[in-house]
């Protein structure tokens, strides 16, 4: 009697969505700007639970500190935890706006004393279903119809737009 061997299976490779801006000013300010600012020109309409109604986003700027959306009424809606708070180069969060938390990383890179790199991974995906990855995201296609690419794309650009705006002008970016 021959016992056939079967070679181990390996789960699902989904790769991360990727995407870097670069910002006109310095690590210590973009990464400022991001973490104290969020509220002021994230997107939150579509990018978030409340969209016109939320007040507020909030970073509690420790390791284990919640990411947060506050509505006009009180409402908390939780984005993530960090899990990783290097500042001013580094912050890693769970995000726990897809129907299985997965991660996203952002690394905020000096390129010189007025240029910041600022690159987002946003990873682990093989957690979610099919259904789940082509249906869940703020824009139409999900993960598998890039919309999240084009999400991140989106914030970043409203990010850096931020970043780069003259220290004295106030926010307003919704």
């Amino acid at each position: 009697m021959t016992t056939h061997s079967r070679p181990p299976v390996t789960p699902l490779r989904r790769p991360p969505v990727r995407q870097t801006t670069l910002v006109r000013s310095d690590v210590d300010h973009t990464f400022e700007v991001f973490v104290r600012s969020i509220g002021v020109w994230w997107p939150v309409q579509p990018f978030s639970a409340g969209q016109d109604r939320v007040r507020d986003v909030t970073v509690e700027q420790r390791a284990g500190g919640r990411v947060y959306e506050t509505w006009q009424d009180g409402t908390v809606v939780e984005w993530g935890t960090l899990l990783v708070w290097q500042p001013p180069h580094r912050l890693t969060m769970t995000w726990t706006s897809t129907p299985v938390p997965t991660e996203v990383e952002l690394a905020f890179t000096a390129l010189g004393p007025a240029l910041t790199r600022v690159a987002v991974e946003h990873r682990g995906w093989e957690s979610l279903s099919e259904a789940q990855l082509s249906e869940d995201c703020a824009l139409p296609g999900g993960y598998t119809g890039g919309g999240y690419g084009t999400g991140w794309t989106t914030v970043l650009a409203r990010f850096t737009a931020a970043a780069e705006a003259p220290r004295s002008q106030p926010g307003g970016w919704r």
